[in-house]
């Protein structure tokens, strides 16, 4: 949405001496809460805060037939809901554009990092795999729901129980859980996203920040045996980003990363 010029230009003019409207550095994140335990019927569930940003995701569990190039593998879908209540730019009704694209950066980023074993979630070869189902619902927009919707989405899989399934009848007990974990592997995914204002990039804006980027790009970054790597990236926006920025955002992200995701890590760890 359009904000009025004086706004767009004290931002602009604050980052060029790196300062930004909160006080913080450009690359900051605002304080960040995680909580879980959210629903008492989803598989696993999480609530995150960053700033006055929030959203709640929840996991869900469902039995079905695999995919045919994959007859061996579970399957996984994530879909993402900006509700009315969370800004005034938004409508009831189905997911519309802004909605289905952060559902698809969150996808990758935990598709491509293959955190979760999708082998371990079949049942019968050719015939049942679990699927996973990961509902993002944004309570407050304030900025940096990407960034937030990837947050929940790995602390709900993090802390899932399987649900009960009963054998003999082939069904699910739907609302009883096993002691058993989600079955994840130890590439832990953590997805920074870098926007850029004129030439400079910031990361977790605020809504005036986020509203006056010209462009976006979102990294995924897991570290299962000590060597950082990058699962995913998705850029968004019009405005180009050139190579030399790129690196630079690269490199930035690897300081983020060591910065950040430990003590997230750690808040993660003391949920389950």
């Amino acid at each position: 949405m359009k904000i009025p010029n004086i706004n767009i230009k004290k931002i602009e003019n604050l980052l060029k001496e790196d300062k930004r409207l909160d006080g913080r550095k450009p690359f900051d994140y605002r304080d960040i809460i995680i909580e879980s335990g959210i629903s008492n019927n989803a598989e696993g569930s999480s609530r995150v805060r960053i700033g006055k940003t929030e959203v709640i995701v929840g996991v869900k569990m469902a039995i079905q037939e695999p995919y045919p190039d994959h007859e061996d593998e579970g399957t996984m879908m994530v879909g993402m809901e900006f509700n009315p209540i969370c800004d005034e730019r938004y409508e009831a009704g189905p997911p519309k554009i802004n909605a289905i694209e952060v559902a698809r950066v969150v996808d990758r980023g935990i598709r491509e990092s293959k955190v979760i074993d999708f082998k371990k979630l079949c049942i019968k070869e050719g015939e049942k795999v679990w699927c996973v189902m990961i509902d993002i619902y944004c309570i407050n927009d304030d900025g940096n729901v990407f960034d937030a919707s990837a947050l929940g989405a790995i602390t709900a899989l993090r802390v899932a129980k399987m649900p009960v399934y009963d054998e003999k009848t082939e069904k699910v007990k739907f609302g009883e859980f096993t002691k058993n974990p989600l079955p994840l592997t130890e590439n832990i995914t953590f997805s920074m996203t870098f926007y850029k204002i004129k030439d400079k990039f910031i990361i977790d804006p605020n809504r005036d920040e986020e509203d006056t980027s010209e462009a976006r790009i979102t990294i995924a970054i897991s570290c299962p045996k000590k060597d950082k790597i990058i699962n995913a990236m998705q850029k968004g926006g019009i405005t180009p980003i050139l190579t030399d920025d790129l690196n630079k955002i690269v490199l930035e992200s690897e300081k983020v990363y060591e910065a950040v995701y430990p003590n997230l890590n750690k808040k993660i760890e003391g949920l389950k």
